[in-house]
């Protein structure tokens, strides 16, 4: 029986050199918005590109702010404490919507 050392073995290269300067070149003019024409170019998937540019220190994350804003009034845990003031329990409710929870403190106060 022989063994095989994986150092020993040759390393599949998935992105020659000139794939790497076409990536670079089209990341440089293109930045994330370009992900998709630069994969369907290099006939990669986007994962594969993103994943590309992350090891050579290039990809730059989009900013995060394009989380909704957060939503003004009561909180969900606020709700069920006004419910429970109005006499209803809210045991059940913990996985409800604020907008169910609104409904039924509506329907309690009428």
């Amino acid at each position: 029986m022989e063994f095989i050392h994986m150092a020993d073995k040759a390393k599949k290269v998935n992105y020659s050199d000139e794939d790497v300067t076409k990536l670079r070149t089209m990341y440089a003019e293109l930045g994330n918005d370009g992900l998709d024409e630069i994969a369907k170019t290099l006939n990669k998937g986007v994962r594969s590109v993103r994943a590309k540019l992350v090891r050579d220190g290039l990809y730059v994350a989009p900013d995060k702010s394009t989380k909704a804003p957060k939503e003004d009034g009561p909180s969900k845990k606020e709700l069920l404490m006004e419910l429970e003031t109005k006499g209803f329990s809210p045991e059940g409710f913990e996985g409800a919507t604020k907008d169910a929870i609104k409904r039924v403190i509506s329907l309690v106060a009428a």
